[in-house]
């Protein structure tokens, strides 16, 4: 995801004076001076500044600059959550694209349990992987007075801006399964690299070198660039070149009416490679077992395939796929124990845990055969 220019400035100039760097009644770098720092226009450096007087943050005066406000004029806006103990709703929002998985299922099932512990109450909303209806959400569950925010973030090209600005204004929130790229915000995550890496390594230890890599589109998501970089971590490790026409990264995120979609874009691909001997599936990984299956390829005999995610009963599917786990009970104790700290204290530092998968092995993948895949219909 990117975060636009105007917010980095904003979180820039935030920092330097939430770390003291610039105190009270003192002036902050000219409009010039922040533009050439950040290679943008005057008009970005603007919109940032703007926002920080509306806030109340900075005020300018005219011919001589912006300066910083004084504390008690910003302190409200900084901390909008800064609420006593009594005024409390224990009520913490829980915000997921879909319940449609065991990965948050099981995830927030924990979560509701231990935020039980410690006296609160769970709100659960669904955004149908919509960033509109992400936004809706967040303020009406901000108007409910909820002490905190855990949010699985809808895929999009770019941060949604409703967290961003909670974020700056050090609201507690934390982010699962994704993470801001230079901004700090609160976050838990699988190591989506090493994990890739770790899968990746398993099919080059099996002899493979022609490896496939299958995903949904990349770009804005933390969790899937970090794979692709995983996956080419361990094929530079191992010396074997990255071939970008075995990358096919834009299927449709797992539902049953992209089935047919997906389906035929993989047989597209397998048909268009039939030297590849295995694939790393970044996601949607039953949906390409079963396209590869119905295109007559022998799993793992014609081609080996290991998946991220694990899936309910996968054991019992009619090739259970080897995997990389995600410790979803370890990520929900991580979140939770972020988030009680955050709200009691929230002028602390914020946070990116990495929480390490496991590699499960199956029957989908096998050690390479030497001939191609040119039989396959």
């Amino acid at each position: 995801m990117r975060v636009p220019f105007y917010m980095q400035i904003r979180q820039y100039i935030m920092d330097h004076i939430q770390q003291g760097k610039w105190k009270p009644n003192d002036k902050i770098p000219s409009e010039n001076e922040l533009a050439e720092k950040f290679q943008v226009s005057r008009i970005t450096v603007k919109k940032a500044l703007d926002a920080l007087v509306e806030e109340g943050i900075i005020y300018r005066i005219q011919g001589r600059g912006s300066f910083v406000a004084k504390k008690e004029d910003s302190e409200h806006i900084i901390y909008p959550n800064n609420v006593s103990q009594q005024n409390s709703s224990k009520l913490i929002a829980c915000i997921i694209p879909r319940l449609n998985s065991q990965f948050i299922t099981i995830m927030m099932s924990e979560i509701e349990e231990l935020l039980a512990q410690h006296g609160y109450r769970v709100i659960l909303c669904q955004t149908y992987d919509s960033q509109q209806l992400e936004t809706q959400i967040l303020k009406e569950v901000l108007r409910l007075g909820v002490d905190g925010l855990i949010i699985y973030p809808a895929e999009g090209e770019t941060y949604n801006e409703e967290i961003l600005k909670l974020t700056i204004e050090k609201f507690p929130l934390v982010l699962i399964d994704r993470y801001f790229r230079g901004i700090g915000a609160n976050s838990v995550c699988t190591d989506n690299v090493l994990g890739a890496y770790e899968a990746t390594k398993h099919l080059l230890e099996l002899g493979h070198t022609k490896i496939g890599i299958v995903s949904s589109i990349p770009e804005g998501t933390t969790s899937i660039e970090d794979r692709i970089k995983g996956f080419e971590k361990a094929l530079t490790e191992y010396n074997i070149p990255i071939d970008h026409r075995l990358y096919l990264l834009d299927l449709h995120l797992t539902l049953e009416e992209h089935d047919h979609i997906n389906k035929d874009k993989i047989k597209n691909f397998l048909s268009n490679h039939r030297d590849i001997t295995a694939l790393f599936l970044v996601n949607n990984g039953l949906t390409v077992i079963e396209a590869a299956l119905e295109m007559g390829y022998t799993i793992p005999q014609d081609l080996s395939m290991i998946m991220f995610d694990d899936y309910e009963f996968s054991h019992l599917h009619k090739v259970p796929p080897t995997c990389i786990r995600q410790q979803e009970t370890l990520l929900a104790q991580e979140a939770v124990k972020l988030m009680i700290s955050t709200i009691e204290n929230p002028l602390q530092k914020r946070q990116q845990i990495f929480v390490p998968p496991k590699l499960i092995v199956r029957s989908s993948t096998d050690v390479c055969q030497t001939s191609t895949n040119q039989h396959v219909d």
